[in-house]
């Protein structure tokens, strides 16, 4: 019985190929640029329900990029009497200008710090235009 092997060598400008064709995709993707984001302000609403609403206010400068809005997240530690801290993290979506962000606590808890995490590049503005 005789077994047939594929060469390798045949295989080779397939492997190459695909190669070129992503190196080639992502040379043409552009330049990425990252929005500017800045706290202005943050504070906490009177309690109800048991609950209270954390906001902040952000200014946000994407004069850089060519898109409209993009995700970020902010990272939290929070802090509660009879709990251990806790670190999470909670998505949002910038657009250019001032934005309100918000999230909810318990009445027993409390941000012991907060900053801007992970921000979405976006596709840069063509340079000279506005």
């Amino acid at each position: 019985m005789r077994v047939r092997h594929r060469s390798m060598f045949r295989l080779l400008p397939l492997a190459s190929a695909c190669c070129l064709a992503v190196t080639t995709t992502q040379g043409h993707a552009g330049p990425l640029c990252t929005p500017d984001l800045a706290v202005v302000s943050t504070q906490f609403s009177e309690v109800r329900a048991s609950r209270r609403v954390w906001t902040a206010r952000i200014a946000v400068d994407a004069s850089a990029c060519a898109t409209s809005s993009g995700g970020f997240f902010i990272r939290f530690v929070r802090t509660k009497e009879d709990s251990p801290d806790l670190a999470f993290s909670e998505p949002f979506t910038w657009r250019p200008g001032v934005i309100e962000v918000s999230t909810i606590f318990a009445a027993d808890e409390a941000v012991l710090h907060f900053s801007i995490g992970y921000v979405r590049p976006c596709a840069c503005r063509a340079i000279g235009a506005r």
